[in-house]
């Protein structure tokens, strides 16, 4: 998909591109069909529903849900929140003791901020740290639980800047034995990893529409049905969703995340090898002309298309990213990227401020070719050379 002199994007974290075949299948719901999915009286409003209804079990069909299960949001942000403090809401108003919240130091900021936000309504908010190669260690999550009533495990399924991958199964088994309740922030292991709700004991699930080479604007929560999740809604309007997200349906957008769930399902073992292929290419590369160039986080348990890598010399990403105006990476998370403190996921893995601010996110996709990455690689070490000469001249 790159196109001369167009920058070569290596920021598939943040966001994917959409699928050409995604744009195809939202286009008819702007332009032909643009009725309502509610206006059920009319032949319009009745296609308009029937799409949202299939693209519904696509995404259903991606994490081994029913389609039931699955309520439209405007993104894995709102998901989080709805999962989150609907939970505890609905909780409180039937007058659980089970006041404790767990969550990770290396979650997404919605959901540390959602959890947070609990202790003002008289919940208890408790953020394990993690191992220095950015998992947990199931023995403190189990302490966790025996010492205190539990409500709710949150633990995101695939770290948004190192890109490891928590061990769902093993996360989930244990919030069960304890009566917990598991959400998991699945935005980016969707069509990256083989996602099963029943084998990993979810009880709430987040999705993003653009993560999957969908649209942006649309995202998904899985809510158990048997036995069933009670939530409180965060908003009041019309009942929509299972009267959990009121709110007009989005069709073309809708649409198009089932179509981007219905090929990750077909394609995405496939990708997954490809892009597997292109990362250690270019890690290779790029070891290879920047001596003590070192990777963040487990190796072995990581998403196919992730690198966070820290730059030696004493030079600071920021740096690297403005010698390298070709390149579209990222210093880390894009809800944080703008922040001058160094990521606090990062923090959390024990690494000195010095390093994690010498740190560049790399996430590879379907549409990275390998001109792309060898074209990156050269480039991000020019970089990276240009960036110590400038730092010893000043």
């Amino acid at each position: 998909m790159t196109r001369p002199n167009r920058p070569i994007y290596l920021d598939n974290h943040a966001t994917t591109p959409a699928d050409p075949r995604v744009l195809a299948a939202m286009r008819p719901w702007w332009e032909e069909n643009f009725a309502n999915p509610g206006s059920v009286e009319h032949a319009m409003g009745r296609a308009a529903e029937a799409a949202v209804a299939e693209a519904r079990a696509h995404v259903a069909a991606l994490i081994g849900a029913e389609p039931a299960e699955i309520l439209f949001t405007s993104g894995a942000t709102e998901s989080n929140n709805l999962a989150i403090k609907g939970a505890a809401r609905f909780a409180a108003g039937q007058a659980t003791e089970r006041r404790r919240v767990i969550t990770l130091a290396t979650e997404h900021k919605c959901v540390l901020e959602s959890v947070r936000d609990l202790a003002a309504e008289g919940f208890a908010p408790l953020v394990l740290p993690v191992r220095p190669d950015g998992l947990l260690d199931l023995a403190v999550l189990d302490a966790a639980l025996v010492e205190a009533p539990t409500l709710l495990v949150s633990v995101m399924a695939v770290n948004n800047e190192i890109g490891v991958v928590q061990d769902l199964a093993a996360i989930g088994a244990l919030a069960k034995q304890h009566g917990a309740l598991f959400h998991t922030d699945a935005a980016q292991a969707a069509g990256r990893l083989p996602l099963d709700v029943a084998a990993i004991r979810a009880d709430l699930m987040s999705l993003s529409g653009h993560k999957v080479y969908g649209p942006k604007g649309i995202g998904a929560l899985y809510v158990r049905r048997r036995p069933r999740v009670r939530l409180a809604p965060l908003f009041s309007g019309g009942g929509q969703e299972r009267g959990l997200r009121s709110g007009t349906l989005p069709a073309p957008l809708i649409v198009g995340f089932g179509e981007a769930c219905r090929i990750a399902a077909l394609e995405g073992p496939l990708d997954a090898g490809r892009i597997a292929g292109q990362r250690d290419r270019f890690r290779t590369a790029l070891e290879a002309a920047v001596p003590g160039l070192a990777v963040n986080g487990d190796w072995q348990a990581r998403v196919a298309g992730n690198l966070s890598l820290s730059f030696p010399g004493g030079v600071t990403a920021q740096a690297i990213m403005e010698a390298a105006p070709e390149l579209c990476v990222s210093t880390g998370s894009a809800c944080s990227s703008a922040e001058v403190e160094p990521s606090y996921v990062l923090q959390a893995l024990g690494l000195a401020p010095e390093r994690a601010r010498a740190t560049l996110r790399i996430g590879m996709g379907r549409f990275t070719s390998p001109m792309d990455v060898d074209r990156a690689a050269a480039a991000l070490a020019a970089a990276w050379r240009r960036a110590m000469e400038s730092s010893k001249a000043s």
